[in-house]
């Protein structure tokens, strides 16, 4: 079992234009019962330094790390993860505001069960605080590379206070100790948005780890502050990304079926769907992030 009752943890968060935003997301640091943390807020090419934002607030234990470039949700989480020092690495969201014990008890199960690779908290809508958002994923559907997140919409009764095995983490909110990125890898930078976590899930799950829903650890999201619910960019990532994760994780036998589900039901529906609705630059991406699949190779890890 683990031994060090207070290990360091890197709490790695992405910043673009959205400094006050972040510093937002530090406040909430502050509050932290736990002691023996670093923050390393990520910023990817902002057009805007939040470096003077951020050092107005005097946050605590605080490093800003500068890309030139936006490298995407999982190239970025991967380019701060390199530069971490610590022993679990919490992967957080900016647009979150997490509660004091957090920390804590995220830690807690890997030291009841060392086949825990990575821990994931109940996730509520940060202005809607008593509606859940994340209680934990159920399994992708081998035929349509869907899936369903526990808990989504519902109000909190406490029917999700059972912490428990999940299919996945959410990209949201992830603590991995770093035995599991030393014999996994990191993120598939592949994806640069969308289904990356899934993917990653996967591969721990394949070696061998568990990964645990905390019922009793609670972060507060601001939902799609990054990327809105209609941006067609979303459409883009989003189909491009089911497609590349079924072909990255599934046989044979079930790929066909979900290509067949594909080409006969979700293209013929999206496209009736996109121009009913005029949204014809949406039908574009959607079409765009499909074809990217017939010249993309999807053998690497990253």
């Amino acid at each position: 079992m683990l031994k060090d009752p207070e290990p360091l943890v890197s709490i790695i968060t992405l910043n673009y234009n959205q400094a006050k935003t972040s510093c937002e997301f530090l406040e909430s640091t502050r509050k932290l019962n736990y002691s023996n943390y670093e923050v390393l807020v990520c910023d990817m090419g902002s057009a805007i330094d939040p470096g003077p934002f951020i050092l107005a607030g005097n946050y605590p234990k605080t490093k800003l790390l500068h890309s030139r470039q936006n490298l995407g949700f999982a190239g970025g989480n991967n380019w701060g993860m390199r530069q971490a020092k610590g022993d679990f690495i919490f992967i957080v969201n900016n647009d979150t505001e997490i509660t004091p014990d957090s920390i804590s008890l995220l830690l807690k199960p890997f030291y009841e069960d060392l086949t825990i690779g990575v821990t994931s908290p109940k996730i509520k809508f940060f202005y809607e605080p008593d509606i859940i958002q994340y209680a934990g994923f159920k399994s992708i559907n081998p035929f349509t590379g869907r899936t369903s997140t526990i808990g989504e919409m519902e109000p909190d009764k406490g029917q999700y206070n059972l912490s428990r095995p999940t299919y996945a983490a959410h990209g949201c909110a992830m603590m991995i100790k770093r035995e599991v990125i030393e014999k996994v890898g990191m993120f598939p930078e592949k994806f640069f948005l969308y289904y990356e976590e899934w993917d990653w899930s996967t591969r721990i799950r394949k070696a061998g780890y568990t990964i645990w829903y905390v019922a009793d650890a609670v972060i507060y999201h601001k939902e799609s502050m990054s990327v809105g619910k209609k941006n067609p960019m979303k459409v883009y990532y989003q189909t491009r990304n089911r497609i590349l994760y079924m072909r990255r994780n599934t046989d044979l036998f079930h790929f066909i079926i979900f290509s067949l589900f594909f080409i006969f039901f979700s293209i013929p529906r999206s496209i009736i769907k996109y121009l009913i609705n005029r949204q014809f630059e949406h039908l574009k991406l959607f079409l765009k992030g499909a074809a990217w699949n017939l010249y993309s190779s999807s053998s690497s890890p990253i």
